[in-house]
């Protein structure tokens, strides 16, 4: 390429301000000298040019190749519908066609859902791709998407490129879809009471009206049928303390782009107001405030405490309005208020005929609908006045042999406690024998039911836990717990073993011997299987697009099994195993991803057009995409056309080197230029006056 190039000998300012007196002295003498003044000026002109210092310049230039980018959109909602297909099929005849234009890099750059709740951002992802790249560089960028797009640049400078931008937009224009966003949802609730949820159901293309189930913990406890696009209330009960997990879905519609929005979980703190205990503790004995101590430095318990200090065969003639003991108010308690109580505890109680049989009646009748019992027994239990040799025994899960083992020994985690809440990882457990101190008493019992979890003298039971009917009963066949307490033999977790103990007959959701729960992190979930079995067996996963996949879980401390899963789509994912179901939601939980889920034309369409390009769907009623040609255009604003999306290849070039051919020879040549001028002129002078 050859070019002309200037190097003045003199500033710029001087060299102008000559060539304006130069053209003033020029056009003086043409005025009064007439035609010969041409020469002159031709002279003056060659003066100028001469303290230009012209040049010609010849580049060897090396043409660059052009880019072009192509955008391709993998967000969630591109996976709805036949767009993902779709989208393939517009890739791989991108890549043919582009592939047979010369000179010409393209660039397939995959965009997918961004960090948190942002949504698509397909030129945060086009700035990245192209960041290496000259802006006079890009002849074009096509993006392949549904349309949603949400970080479209306000104003084309931000852009930092001036190619067209063509839009090829997956989807169709008629597509219907439904989904339940929620409005009000209550994070925690009272155990036992009604709890308000407000939703609504929004659709396009639609019924008008739709079927919404409801289910708590996995099982159906509502179903109505709403009006779309108003809101409505759902009242549901809070069954019991920890997580109650509410699932509201509304029917699908025929052919809706994903169901994957037709869901929406509610997971309800169940609260209790207070856990109501009542304690009733035999003949005073050295571990009887152990209990009381305990559950009076639980802000969350109210306790009722009564012991037995003057039972009925004890007759020494005291007047009754000289005693100072407060009546056991057994009516009360055991009849009238019977149910209130969360939890029964008999410390070393036997039976003194304090209670009458219809009393125990009661409180077999109270465990079967749901309450709890806790036993824990000393010498007396394998006496006469057993609470085994009353009514109670229908619902005890051992029974006394008679036996009162007065030796010492270290409670120990039977291979079945190993796997049980209550007893598992107890502190000091990890070491064989456990590291805490001896108890030195057990009371013998036959066991008929219930799961034995920790060990006495001789390996003979010592906790024993069963479940009865809606209800749950536990044995402790020692009244040495107080020993631990105390710090005997440097003590052990009777905190931890106590309290565990007390709060799994209350029915403590992260107590429960066979659980289901799944948990987030980022894009990972976890799944963990509680279970008193070797093999509780996989778990079935689905994703909130309905893809169903089995999870091998995979055990690793006794009785826990825990598998990861990775989630590739936003939303909800359903978990379960047999009757036991665990919801996780990844990603905000109403995400923009399946907030609006429909194709549209719309949004891109001013940047395109601003640059020049064009947006347009490429489905076809035939079902297949439609790609429209592509052309190279040099010249000319119209870079689009019905069938056709134009770019323009860039004129850039790397410069290889650069050879000079100076036209004048500088300081010398000018003072050549103007003896010759000064020559010309005297001679002109001396011609005129000789005429």
């Amino acid at each position: 390429m050859l070019t002309v190039a200037f190097a003045p000998l003199v500033p710029v300012w001087v060299l102008a301000g000559l060539g304006t007196v130069a053209i003033l002295v020029a056009v003086l003498a043409f005025v009064s000298r007439g035609g010969v003044a041409i020469l002159r000026a031709l002279a003056l002109g060659l003066v100028l040019l001469g303290l230009a210092d012209p040049s010609l310049v010849q580049e060897e230039r090396d043409p660059v190749r052009s880019v072009v980018a192509v955008v391709i959109d993998r967000s969630t909602s591109q996976s709805l519908g036949d767009r993902a297909e779709m989208t393939g099929r517009v890739r791989t005849e991108l890549e043919r066609r582009f592939g047979a234009l010369p000179d010409l890099d393209t660039r397939f750059v995959d965009a997918g859902d961004a960090e948190g709740d942002d949504g698509t951002r397909l030129f945060s992802a086009l700035t990245r791709s192209l960041a290496d790249v000259p802006p006079d560089r890009v002849a074009g960028i096509v993006m392949v998407t549904d349309g949603v797009v949400h970080d479209i640049p306000a104003d084309l400078a931000e852009l930092g490129v001036k190619a067209p931008i063509h839009a090829l937009i997956t989807g169709r224009p008629n597509e219907r879809d439904r989904r339940i966003a929620l409005i009000e949802a209550p994070r925690f609730g009272i155990v036992g009471r009604d709890q308000t949820i407000r939703a609504e159901v929004s659709e396009r293309n639609g019924t008008g009206a739709a079927a919404v189930t409801v289910r708590r913990d996995g099982q159906v406890v509502l179903r109505q049928d709403v009006r779309t696009g108003a809101p409505f209330s759902l009242t549901v009960k809070v069954e019991h303390g920890g997580p109650n997990v509410v699932e509201i879905e509304a029917d699908g519609l025929p052919g809706e782009l994903t169901t994957a929005n037709n869901r929406a979980v509610v997971t309800i703190e169940g609260i209790r107001e207070k856990l109501r205990v009542l304690l009733v503790s035999g003949e005073p004995h050295p571990g009887e405030r152990t209990w009381r101590n305990l559950l009076k430095s639980d802000a969350n318990v109210d306790l009722v405490h009564f012991t037995i200090l003057r039972p009925p065969e004890k007759q020494d003639g005291t007047p009754i309005n000289e005693l100072s003991l407060i009546a056991f108010p057994t009516r009360e308690l055991f009849q009238q208020k019977i149910k209130e109580f969360d939890l029964i505890i008999f410390d070393r109680y036997a039976n003194q005929s304090v209670l009458p049989s219809t009393y125990f009646d009661n409180i077999v009748r109270y465990v079967r609908e749901g309450g709890a019992l806790l036993i824990a027994a000393g010498p007396e239990y394998a006496g006469g006045g057993s609470l085994a040799r009353t009514r109670l025994s229908a619902i005890l899960p051992g029974m006394p042999d008679g036996r009162v083992v007065d030796t010492p020994y270290r409670p120990t985690i039977t291979t079945l406690g190993q796997r049980h809440p209550v007893s598992r990882d107890l502190p000091g457990s990890e070491t064989d024998p456990p590291g805490w101190g001896q108890w030195l008493r057990t009371v013998g019992a036959d066991l008929r039911g219930g799961s034995a979890v920790m060990a006495g003298a001789k390996d003979a039971p010592l906790l024993v836990l069963a479940r009865e009917e809606k209800g749950r009963v536990a044995l402790l066949l020692s009244d040495h717990a107080w020993l631990w307490a105390r710090g005997y033999q440097e003590g052990g977790p009777h905190l931890d073993l106590l309290r565990r103990l007390a709060h799994w007959l209350m029915k403590e959701p992260s107590l429960e011997e066979e659980a289901l729960r799944a948990s987030v992190a980022g894009r990972e979930i976890r799944i963990e299987r509680q279970s008193m079995g070797r093999d509780p067996g996989p778990v079935s996963a689905v994703s909130p697009s309905g893809r169903e996949q089995v999870l091998a879980m995979a055990e690793g401390r006794p009785g826990l099994f825990s598998a990861t899963l990775r989630a590739g789509d936003l939303g909800l994912y359903t978990f379960r195993s047999g009757d036991l179901f665990a919801f996780a939601s990844v990603g905000p939980a109403n995400p923009r991803e399946l907030a609006d889920v429909f194709s549209d034309t719309e949004r891109l369409r001013p940047i395109a057009e601003a640059t020049g390009g064009s947006v347009r769907r490429v489905a076809e009623a035939t079902g297949g995409p439609a790609v429209p040609r592509i052309q190279l255009v040099r010249s000319g604003a119209r870079l689009a056309g019905t069938d056709w999306i134009g770019i323009r290849p860039s004129e850039a070039a790397i410069v290889r080197g650069v050879r000079v051919f100076p036209l004048g020879l500088g300081f010398l040549g000018l003072a050549v230029l103007l003896g010759a001028v000064l020559a010309a002129w005297v001679v002109e002078g001396r011609r005129r006056a000789a005429s």
